[in-house]
């Protein structure tokens, strides 16, 4: 059993590191594969690469845990969109067609994930078996802000947009019954741990965050409990709202972004694991400044069962050099 996994099924207080997204840009031997391969999702699909992509950071990096290398819209493609990223636009859906969505069935689905799951078989021999592998979904909402284009350019939500919005319900609850089986099946082709990210939940107007971002989660922790799958939830951008969702959704593990402050998030939320928080940015700034943060973080989570990670993903323009430096600054540390 991994560190992580110590840490989130029995609340161990001991040493655990992993990042977000830390396979791929800011990695060459990613960025060599990725030149050849200008389909990302076509990428993703491609069950060797995928599983290539998974370890080369476990290569590199004294890190507990791999997180297999895939995408939360890879959901939305099996459910009939098409999805297309552009260069510094990010990614585009085509027009989503309600009809298809209802009447897609759980085996076509199965089918066109098929090669996600081998990703997760082929890493999961691979891999030490004291490291954990890692699955991850978007949560119901965040996908919705893809699948329906709620989002303005200035990452703002189309709120004339939402509230025209028919069957939004519908369409929530169909929606979080195919995340939970992509998570059952990630489970089951030997991922130890799934991470919910609900990269967009800041969207959600305060009075519809219980409708939008709590309930739905709660449905898909309530299902791993049932499947005894270890979950991080990742609401990011409800600031204060962490603790009512905690309260609310009773996830394994909380991972914080670094709008909150860990003093707060250590004094509110309580009766989970928490992760992260540190800025992806400061990785960009002097080893001497990324020491002095990350320090910040382990002192006052240290006599707390936590997760050594960052408040979002590893930035493009990050250096390796400093990604090791800071895990082996972690590893070291004993103040």
């Amino acid at each position: 059993m991994s560190n992580l996994e110590k840490i989130l099924n029995n609340k161990t207080s001991c040493k655990s590191v992993w990042f977000m997204r830390q396979a791929g840009r800011y990695l060459p031997e990613f960025r060599k594969i990725r030149s050849k391969n200008e389909d990302f999702i076509k990428l993703c699909l491609n069950s060797e690469l995928s599983s290539k992509i998974t370890l080369q950071p476990i290569k590199r990096f004294d890190l507990d845990s791999a997180i297999i290398f895939s995408d939360i819209l890879i959901v939305p493609y099996a459910l009939g969109q098409t999805v297309k990223f552009f260069k510094k636009k990010g990614p585009k859906l085509n027009r989503f067609n309600y009809k298809y969505f209802l009447n897609t069935n759980e085996n076509e689905f199965f089918r066109k994930l098929k090669p996600v799951y081998k990703a997760i078989k082929l890493t999961r021999k691979k891999l030490d078996k004291k490291k954990s592998l890692i699955s991850f979904v978007g949560a119901p909402w965040t996908l919705l802000i893809y699948m329906l284009d709620l989002k303005k350019s200035n990452s703002k939500l189309n709120t004339e947009k939402f509230k025209s919005l028919k069957n939004l319900d519908k369409i929530m609850d169909k929606l979080t019954l195919f995340l939970c089986l992509h998570i059952k099946n990630q489970s089951k082709a030997g991922a130890n741990v799934v991470q919910i990210f609900d990269s967009w939940a800041g969207l959600i107007p305060d009075k519809l965050k219980k409708d939008y971002c709590f309930a739905p989660n709660k449905r898909i922790v309530d299902f791993c409990k049932k499947h005894k799958i270890p979950t991080i939830c990742f609401p990011k951008g409800i600031k204060k709202k962490y603790k009512d969702f905690n309260k609310f959704v009773k996830p394994s593990c909380l991972s914080i972004d670094p709008s909150i402050s860990p003093t707060w998030a250590k004094k509110n939320l309580k009766n989970v694991v928490l992760q992260g928080g540190l800025d992806p940015k400061i990785l960009l700034r002097s080893n001497k400044a990324i020491f002095k943060r990350a320090t910040k973080y382990i002192q006052i989570f240290r006599d707390i069962p936590y997760i050594f990670n960052l408040g979002h993903g590893l930035l493009p323009q990050t250096d390796p050099d400093k990604v090791n430096k800071l895990i082996k600054f972690y590893r070291s540390y004993n103040g």
